[in-house]
């Protein structure tokens, strides 16, 4: 991710825009480029990016499809590093960022205005449970229900990622102080207070019915997103739930058909639980048998819409051992 380091201001090119810097009730906004949008066409489509150091070739192909238009960086603090990396990349009207530091900034005309105005929408990392405090019911989130409606390019990354599914673990739990939540406490107990999950805030239709992951190899978090599937099937939200797991360095870019390719250094895990856990009950570990799974490796392809990919189909259960959850993993 680009660096969260606030309260400094670049230096931008002659046709930069001024900048308002993000006080705790405004938002901030960075403008490098022409001060004002271009009307383009831009081709839809869905960048799942997960984590670590940002990947040129999914920006890449964001920028292509926002068709030379303006690109918009949403974030919730930070400052307005992404401007000049996105530009550096690719050939646009301009490059925004706006910082959203709470519901009240989320409410900001202008906010929905910037939102409604980009030909390409990036969501950057940090912390998922802001972007669902903060923009749930407001302006914010009808412009972007509304440029997913017309077909608005959009990608995200680690918690960017986390809020691009129907289904949401929002981490609205988090103390200040607490650690991230591994799988071993998830799997612990799956009413743990960290474990929330929400429901969407953008409605993208190929990503109906999915749940999401981040960092997903070097975080080890196979068992968390077992737990957060589960509780959705616990819940009655749905008869069946997918989960895309992102490694760090890599991208899912997803065509608005569902056909989907894997770029970068990882791979992507997907997983289709259509039954209840055996347990799943608060205080308890949870127990799950046979939830069928498949690794897509980088330069490989899946289909969101079938759920149809390569071959290698492995199969991963929760069940006790000395009384503990022990995550297995059977390879076919």
């Amino acid at each position: 991710m680009r660096s969260l380091a606030a309260g400094l201001l670049l230096t931008f090119a002659a046709l930069a825009a001024p900048s308002q810097t993000a006080t705790p009730t405004q938002a901030g906004y960075y403008r490098v480029g022409a001060a004002t949008a271009v009307k383009v066409h831009p081709s839809p489509g869905y960048a799942l990016m997960g984590g670590g150091t940002d990947l040129d070739e999914a920006f890449r192909w964001l920028c292509n499809r926002a068709a030379g238009g303006d690109f918009v960086v949403l974030r919730a603090s930070g400052d307005d590093a992404y401007n000049a990396y996105i530009n550096g990349l690719c050939k646009l009207n301009s490059v925004a960022t706006v910082v959203i530091p709470g519901r009240e900034a989320a409410g900001e005309a202008k906010v929905a205005e910037t939102i409604r105005g980009a030909s390409a929408i990036f969501i950057a990392g940090g912390d998922q449970s802001k972007y669902t405090r903060y923009w749930r019911g407001t302006p914010g989130e009808t412009a972007l229900r509304d440029a997913v409606k017309r077909g608005i390019p959009i990608g995200g990354t680690s918690a960017g990622l986390a809020v691009l599914g129907e289904f949401i673990y929002s981490a609205e739990g988090d103390r200040p102080d607490d650690a991230d939540l591994t799988s071993a406490a998830a799997m612990a107990d799956p009413f743990y207070r960290q474990v929330v999950v929400s429901p969407d805030l953008l409605g993208i239709p190929i990503l109906r019915g999915v749940i999401t992951d981040s960092h997903f190899d070097t975080r080890k978090r196979i068992g968390r997103l077992m737990v957060l599937m589960a509780r959705i099937l616990q819940s009655g939200q749905a008869a069946q739930i997918h989960g895309i797991g992102v490694a760090e360095k890599t991208a899912l870019l997803v065509e608005s058909n569902g056909h989907a390719q894997v770029v970068g250094e990882g791979g992507v895990q997907f997983f289709e639980m259509s039954k209840k856990a055996l347990s799943c009950r608060p205080g308890e570990p949870l127990q799950v048998e046979n939830v069928q799974a498949r690794e897509v490796l980088s330069g490989e392809s899946f289909n969101l819409r079938t759920w149809q990919g390569p071959e290698k189909i492995f199969y991963v259960s929760v069940i006790l051992h000395d009384g503990k959850p022990d995550l297995s993993m059977a390879w076919y």
